[in-house]
């Protein structure tokens, strides 16, 4: 099987169906470290990073903020001292997409 962070995003579409449960728990096998959360509403994923300093988890962010820019999806990032809260969902449709799932596991391989 590979690897979802060796997929590519696909350009979503503001018509583009949401992870329907049954789908997410399929992919959800591939992130195990990711709790599904619920803002305002939406669906997100979400996950706490922690680091030795600040410089390791200001690191980290630059990193994410990277692939976020070559994949063209951008998460919510908190950046704290010795902490980076990663948060994953899909503006356009106001909840989660494959996308989602792919930046997740890309953001663990970092």
């Amino acid at each position: 099987m590979t690897s979802l962070s060796e997929n590519k995003c696909e350009a979503c579409r503001a018509d583009a169906p949401k992870l329907s449960e049954l789908e997410f728990q399929a992919l959800k096998v591939q992130i195990p470290h990711w709790q599904l959360i619920e803002q305002d509403g939406v669906k997100q994923l979400l996950r706490v990073f922690t680091f030795a300093n600040f410089a390791d988890a200001f690191l980290f962010t630059q990193r994410v903020a990277d692939i976020a820019e070559q994949e063209g999806h951008h998460p919510a990032i908190l950046l704290e001292w010795g902490k980076v809260t990663v948060r994953w969902w899909t503006h356009k449709i106001g909840g989660l997409h494959r996308n989602d799932v792919i930046m997740a596991a890309k953001t663990d391989a970092i």
